[in-house]
């Protein structure tokens, strides 16, 4: 019988009985983590997408930066507090709350659009800071904490998956509905409508979220059992996180791991490529982002037997590659600069072999990207099985993230030299690689044999449960 609520739980033994395996169970680790991505895909994803065209579709940046600072600076306090934030509140009220902030940010550009006035969209992406800070904790807390330790590399490659189909779709809707308006210098109102239409759907799918207390593995065991904290006791957690030695080994990983879009968004996408060939390159920078947590959520969960093994193995890979492609950034860096830009866009259609080589560059990033944010977030995941415990942790990853995207994002506005901001990039990855190895070394633990005791305590049958615990 599977154990479906908590009633059922305690009927058969507290929740440690074996479940029968069923294809798909609402209640299941992978029916959550999916949900989970699809509502990722339908805001973040959206945002990503709608970030990645430069600009935000506009011909002039600046507004965009302007509320993208605001978006990072509120999100850097608000993912902080988030995991707190979701301790008290639970899943649902935590994601809808996050999830609704998105529409009112895509609505603010296509009020842009007709009136070019910049305040309505500084103030709404201040508020999707405030809200991506919540959505990312409850993210973090479900992808880190949901699924089963041993397998968390490859639910977090399936999340990433979804989540980035997302920004694949965001590309298409500016490529299709601006394909004949390549010489255009803004995209048109339909293209924020589909990206509202999208968002407001992530708010509904939102409310599905389980709490983790209702979420039942193959074996019976139940991720948490979590009885929601008091504001006191999570903001005393929260300040604890800053003297975490596990934490202060994450922060230049997560400085760096948001630092770079503005860089590749408006300086690699936005300055080369034309209109429509922005909405064409999303779509393949994505695409590449789903190849990348795939193979590296393959890496960290299969490749060795030792846990400390894969995740020295994945931070390696994840070192090495990084280092070719902003190498080859570096390459294509010297060929132009914010005082000499090229003189013509590049086109996917007119520009030949020219828009070959930035393309592939472009498409390079979003692997390394998605490659990098998943070893990272198999790192934390690796630290702790508790929801609390791992909320809090995603929290503070999205808070730093965003303190660091803030910065990058006025960075650009204030024409900091092209070259400069390729080289703190490649600088601020290359340090995060044997922080997070330190880490590795000093927190995650081998616990394969633990894993197996625990995997055989829980599948007790449940009419030896009583003698079992004599």
């Amino acid at each position: 019988m599977v154990v479906e609520d908590e009633d059922q739980a305690k009927a058969h033994g507290g929740g440690a009985t074996a479940v029968q395996r069923r294809p798909w169970r609402f209640n299941s680790p992978l029916a959550q983590v999916s949900l989970m991505g699809l509502v990722c895909f339908c805001c973040p994803g959206m945002f990503n997408a709608l970030s990645g065209m430069g600009g935000g579709g506009q011909v002039d940046p600046t507004a965009a930066n302007n509320a993208n600072t605001a978006v990072y600076a509120a999100f850097s306090i608000a993912g902080i507090l988030g995991g707190g934030i979701y301790n008290v509140l639970g899943p649902r009220l935590t994601l809808a709350a996050g999830c609704s902030t998105y529409v009112l940010y895509a609505g603010s550009f296509l009020y842009y659009n007709h009136h070019h006035h910049q305040a309505f969209a500084i103030v709404a992406g201040a508020l999707l800071g405030c809200g991506a800070g919540l959505l990312w904790a409850g993210e973090g807390a479900v992808m880190t904490s949901y699924p089963p330790p041993r397998r968390k590399g490859t639910y977090i490659s399936l999340f990433w998956s979804i989540f980035n189909l997302g920004g694949v779709i965001g590309g298409l809707i500016p490529f299709v509905l601006n394909y004949h308006r390549s010489s255009a210098a803004s995209v048109n109102d339909g293209t924020y409508v589909a990206f509202m239409c999208f968002m407001s759907a992530g708010v509904l799918l939102s409310l599905g979220i389980l709490p983790p207390n209702r979420v039942v593995r193959e074996d019976g065991s139940r991720c948490s059992a979590v009885t929601y904290s008091k504001p006191s006791t999570e903001a005393a957690a929260v300040l604890r996180l800053f003297l975490d030695r596990k934490m202060l080994l994450i922060v230049p990983a997560a400085w760096a791991s948001n630092f770079f879009y503005s860089y590749q968004f408006n300086n690699v996408n936005g300055l080369l490529f034309n209109l429509r060939t922005r909405g064409f390159n999303n779509v393949f920078y994505w695409g590449a982002q789903m190849v990348g947590s795939v193979f590296i959520g393959y890496v960290m969960d299969f490749s060795f037997k030792s846990r400390r093994m894969r995740g020295f193995v994945g931070i390696a890979i994840v070192a090495v590659l990084g280092t070719a492609i902003w190498a080859g950034g570096l390459a294509n860096q010297r060929t132009y600069s914010s005082e000499d830009p090229p003189k013509e866009k590049l086109d996917f259609k007119d520009s030949g072999s020219e828009f070959v080589g930035p393309f592939m560059l472009y498409v390079s990033y979003g692997l390394l990207d998605a490659m990098f944010q998943s070893m990272v977030y198999w790192v934390i995941g690796a630290l702790a099985d508790d929801s609390e415990i791992l909320s809090r942790y995603s929290g503070f990853y999205k808070g730093v993230q965003s303190a660091g995207a803030a910065v990058a994002w006025q960075v650009d506005t204030h024409k900091v030299p092209l070259m400069s901001q390729l080289v703190v990039n490649w600088s601020l990855t290359t340090l995060s690689y044997p922080l997070l190895a330190l880490l590795v070394f000093l927190s995650v633990k081998d616990e394969d044999d633990d894993d197996e005791k625990q995997d055989k305590s829980s599948s007790i049958d449940p009419s030896n449960a009583a003698a079992a615990i004599a």
